[in-house]
């Protein structure tokens, strides 16, 4: 009998038709900047990292899963300090937001086998004081890995989809400790392929959602995938009906799995990705690009080009037509083969980063 062929060789393959096969629609303003690398997270302990948040003095770093809730705290070198522990056990940890009041928010929210009766979000004060309170969603189980902390402290989750199109959730009224608080869906981003080198899955690696970020002042929300970073203006502080606007591209390129980004109170963005050794990198001033107008500046970010993020708000307005993304051939677009294609290709990679998981206590 033949031998089995390697799969993950064949999700590899798989994933490259899919760059072959998409369309990157045009018009969707791409920054300047390329980001530098700040430090080197070298030390073992954060060979997973997956959430960032910074206050000016600090770093902090959470890895992703975990049997512990526990937070580093690195200098501006990348070394690390010391770290805040909480008596919970958590999940599966993918994301962290700063709070005003320097509570750090956890969001418990990796579900990759979708079969999660409830999510979890947990406070963390700086002295090791720490709440859980667990979430329900309105409409089933998702794998969520972003979390973005509006200037208000009102906490909206952000679910990672394989074709792109991720789902906004929040809770419907003030947190629960343990809880279930109830979710309600308020908005809907959509997220196209770009040509951006990286990511563990090849081309499906630019369209999945990994982390979010707030400026500290709320007008400028960050939201990243393996390989990029869109940043939506909301002058306001209102994350729905920033994210239902037309965000600046960043690349990120390089990055072996990039899910952690944070911006600093000065309005820098820090990306860093999983894995042992791996750089921070840094872009100055990042909240001042979503102001600027478009540019015609050539694709940046080792062959990157095009890409497009784009909103619904629930019950709102509708975002681009319909018939606008479909002449794109963004990836709503796509032959049902090519979709199917890239399903199996993430289903790979998620079947094969699966640890031991526990239930929250």
């Amino acid at each position: 009998m033949a031998p089995l062929p390697d799969l993950s060789r064949v999700a590899g393959g798989l994933a490259t038709m899919i760059a072959l096969t998409l369309a990157w629609p045009p018009g969707l303003a791409q920054a300047e900047p390329t980001p530098q690398q700040l430090c080197t997270i070298s030390d073992e302990r954060l060979a997973e990292l997956s959430g960032l948040a910074a206050d000016g003095q600090h770093i902090y770093a959470a890895n992703d899963g975990g049997s512990a809730l526990e937070v580093f705290v690195l200098d501006q070198k990348c070394a690390v300090q010391r770290s805040v522990t909480g008596d919970i056990d958590p999940y599966d940890i993918e994301d962290m937001a700063l709070a005003a009041d320097g509570t750090l928010w956890l969001a418990d929210t990796g579900d990759n086998r979708k079969q999660r009766e409830t999510v979890a979000l947990h406070a963390l004060a700086p002295d090791g004081t720490a709440s859980l309170h667990r979430l329900t969603y309105p409409d089933g189980q998702h794998d969520a890995e972003a979390l973005l902390l509006d200037r208000e402290g009102v906490p909206h989750i952000v679910t990672k989809h394989v074709l792109g199109r991720s789902g906004v959730y929040r809770p419907e009224g003030e947190l629960a400790s343990p809880g279930p608080t109830p979710l309600e869906k308020v908005a809907e981003v959509s997220i196209a392929a770009t040509r951006t080198k990286g990511g563990p899955v090849g081309a499906a690696s630019s369209v999945l959602l990994t982390g979010g970020a707030v400026s500290k002042d709320g007008d400028v929300i960050a939201l990243r995938t393996y390989t990029d970073v869109y940043l939506y203006a909301a002058p306001d502080g209102d994350v729905v009906a920033a994210l239902a606007g037309e965000p600046v591209r960043i690349p990120l390129p390089d990055e072996e799995q990039g899910e952690a980004i944070a911006f600093t109170p000065d309005g820098a963005l820090l990306s860093a990705s999983e894995g042992a050794g791996q750089p921070m990198t840094i872009v100055g001033d990042a909240t001042a690009l979503v102001s600027a107008p478009p540019t015609s500046q050539p694709p940046i970010g080792g062959g990157s080009d095009g890409g497009t993020g784009e909103t619904q708000a629930e019950g709102g307005a509708a975002p681009r037509a319909a018939e606008e993304a479909d002449t794109a051939g963004g990836v709503a677009a796509l032959p049902g083969i090519v979709i199917a294609v890239g399903t199996v290709s993430v289903a790979w990679f998620g079947l094969s980063r699966l640890r031991r998981r526990r239930t929250n206590r």
